[in-house]
């Protein structure tokens, strides 16, 4: 039994998850990571880790033990002045009681005890005057010192510095919630009747032999018994029988072998740093951990930054990483291209790894999305192809280019029950006289006279003005090269990969010969994405979230990319796209670009001209500006020359008349020149948007934390 086919045997399924690249060398259960929530021997530290607070919070806020702070920021003292205004007073105040009490300054202050109190009381002739005399005097001078405490902020002293700091700073024992409150006692699946279960998942929670994604795996599988896509004997019957082992991926796999970065499998959430503490971030944000995950990824992201500012190894590694975490526990299947060796990930993280060019590799790449449908093969090549030399105004070539290829692969496969290969749909576009009569001959007499149609309407366009075919067969050309000889293949000898199988949980990770072979990469690095979008808008169960991480997106822009971009947040899908530089989209579709992405990132060193795009998406706000005009108070008289002194003593300022003037102003969130000058190093600014449309605003973030 399992969640969303992560538990059916190989081969029941069309379109079968795949299994690892390479057979598995370790051992069937594989060793922990070292920065995973780990199970100690009496499973104490897993049990910690779930039971760690999680409050909701703001879009982009790690929430593992977030503490939650006040939206508006608080006025804060500086501790030296604090403490020396503090003792100033309390001197200044204990100097006026002594001479109160000892009669230097008279007695002046007794007259409200004078004028209330009886003869006899003030006389002495009464001991219960004498008493209450005694009292007035201690309430006079604790009303005294009051006054300056006040003007000390003796409060505030107490606050920062006493007994309530102590107890926030002191650790607090933690106590075992209730059984119906405490997640590792499982309690959804005891009110549904599943106490026998329930209780197996304990009993390894407690002892150590639960993980993360064991937890996250068996809460997939439990989603899909309420939602009734499984029943709740198979369920409790597979977790009677291997407890937290339950539900496994279909590769095996319990665990990555290393991790590189901090995951909450709970939230789903992945820590990339931390939010500076910077007075451009809204005080809510300052100092809290940087947190994203599929809620966020749905509405795609894009990074912008030059090589060398941490595109890939603080953001593509640490997001692949935490999809691949999802992936096991049944929740994503995830797709990761990009150049062979640039560290997005070690091959054993992946259940199909296809490194294009390679003689090595064990699987291929289908050139036609594993479609059936010419039409849609020849719509997504088109894109593929020619996407990037369309023009981005209707009327583009992209439409007279999927004709081309619908006019030869429609006919081709009618013939021979299969998509031409890289040889032959490049003698087919190049007119080859005799590719071309084959295909005649093999459909004269079959009763495909529509196909025929299709194929005298392609040998009556051959050689005429504005034909495509030529342009598409140099591009063709490009993957007609001996070092893909053993690619593309189409006539079953081969294991080619198809993003069908993103209805699964699947990990993949595309490797592209980006040496040597800088146009093709991009062009097939158009075709992932193209296919993507289409695979995942025909996907039968939604429910599971699927991403694709394209680590340099140069090339890759097309208009028909960021239109399916758009489409990608109905489907529960996103993607994540880096760029070096905006320069690398054509004009017109870099607005559009930023507009269809919900986060966006720019690293510390983007250009002023990528700054200037930036800042005109993020918009502009109104804020308060404060004009401020302090003037002197200039005391006259002896005794005011005095009050001020005390007085600058005190709060270390002279007296002055303050003037405000507050105006309210619109300006940039960030301005082109902070972004291409003020962003330190190791730091970006990013915005996101949740899929439910929670907004956060621009974040200076330290990537490094």
């Amino acid at each position: 039994m399992d969640s969303d086919g992560t538990q059916d045997a190989r081969g029941t399924h069309a379109t079968p998850v795949p299994r690892p690249a390479t057979p598995p060398e370790a051992p069937a259960v594989p060793p922990r990571p070292t920065r995973a929530p780990g199970a100690g021997p009496d499973g104490s530290t897993f049990l910690t880790w779930l039971r760690a607070p999680r409050p909701e919070a703001q879009p982009g806020v790690w929430r593992f033990g977030h503490v939650p702070r006040p939206d508006l920021e608080p006025e804060q003292i500086p501790t030296r002045q604090l403490l020396s205004g503090a003792l100033i007073a309390f001197l200044c105040g204990w100097l006026l009681c002594s001479l109160l009490w000892n009669g230097y300054l008279g007695d002046f202050w007794q007259w409200p005890w004078y004028v209330l109190a009886p003869d006899s009381w003030t006389h002495g002739q009464s001991e219960l005057g004498g008493t209450l005399s005694y009292v007035y005097s201690i309430l006079f001078f604790v009303a005294t010192f009051a006054i300056f405490g006040k003007i000390g902020r003796w409060g505030e002293v107490w606050r920062r510095f006493g007994p309530p700091a102590w107890r926030r700073a002191a650790p607090v024992a933690e106590r075992a919630p209730a059984p119906e409150q405490d997640p590792a006692s499982w309690p959804a699946l005891r009110a549904a009747g599943a106490a026998d279960a329930a209780e197996r998942l304990t009993s390894d929670a407690r002892s150590g032999l639960m993980r993360d994604v064991d937890y996250a795996r068996i809460v997939r599988a439990w989603q899909g018994v309420r939602t009734g896509r499984h029943d709740l004997p198979t369920f409790s019957g597979a977790v009677l029988k291997d407890g937290a082992a339950a539900c496994l991926h279909p590769s095996g796999e319990r665990d990555l072998s290393a991790r590189v970065a901090r995951h909450d499998l709970v939230s789903g959430q992945v820590r990339l740093g931390t939010t500076a503490d910077d007075p451009r971030n809204p005080y809510a944000y300052r100092g809290t951990g940087l947190g994203l995950g599929p809620d966020l990824l749905g509405t795609s992201l894009l990074a912008v930054g030059p090589a060398g500012s941490g595109k890939t190894g603080t953001v593509v590694r640490p997001l692949a990483e935490s999809l691949c975490l999802h992936a096991l526990a049944g929740r994503a299947s995830v797709v990761v291209v990009g150049a062979a060796g640039t560290g997005l990930g070690p091959a054993d993280a992946f259940d199909v790894v296809v490194r294009i060019g390679n003689p090595e590799s064990v699987y291929d790449l289908d050139l036609y999305g594993g479609t059936n449908d010419p039409d849609e093969a020849a719509a997504v090549l088109a894109e593929a192809l020619v996407g990037d030399l369309a023009d981005p105004h209707p009327g583009s070539d992209s439409r007279r280019s999927t004709t081309v290829l619908a006019q030869l692969l429609g006919p081709f496969r009618a013939v021979h029950d299969r998509f031409p290969s890289v040889p032959e749909l490049r003698q087919l576009l190049d007119g080859s006289p005799g590719a071309l009569g084959a295909l005649r001959t093999g459909l004269e007499g079959s009763g495909q006279e529509s196909l025929l149609r299709e194929l005298d309407a392609r040998e009556r366009q051959l050689g005429h003005p504005g034909d495509v075919a030529a342009v598409l067969a140099d591009r063709v050309a490009l993957l007609d090269r001996p070092a893909f000889a053993g690619f593309f293949d189409t006539s079953g000898q081969s294991r080619p990969f198809t993003l069908k199988a993103l209805d699964h949980p699947v990990r993949v990770r595309i490797d592209l010969p980006a040496r040597g072979h800088a146009e093709a990469s991009r062009m097939l690095a158009r075709l992932v994405l193209a296919q993507f979008t289409a695979s995942v808008a025909v996907r039968e169960d939604r429910s599971l979230f699927a991403c694709l991480v394209l680590d340099d997106a140069t090339g890759v822009v097309t208009p028909e990319a960021v239109r399916g971009i758009q489409r990608l947040r109905s489907g529960n899908a996103g993607a994540v796209l880096t760029l070096r530089t905006l320069d690398d989209v054509p004009r017109p579709l870099r607005g559009p670009l930023l507009g269809s992405t919900g986060c966006r990132m720019a690293l510390a060193g983007v250009t002023p001209w990528d700054g200037q795009d930036f800042a005109e998406v993020w918009g502009k706000e109104w804020t308060e500006a404060r004009d401020v005009t302090d003037r002197q108070i200039i005391a006259e008289t002896p005794a005011g020359k005095a009050l001020h002194a005390v007085r600058r003593v005190i709060t270390g300022k002279a007296p002055t008349a303050r003037a405000v003037t507050v105006r309210q102003v619109e300006r940039e969130r960030w301005s082109a020149s902070e972004l291409a000058h003020g962003v330190p190093p190791g730091h970006a600014v990013l915005s996101l948007t949740s899929v439910q449309g929670e907004h956060a605003p621009p974040l200076l973030v330290d990537l490094r934390g």
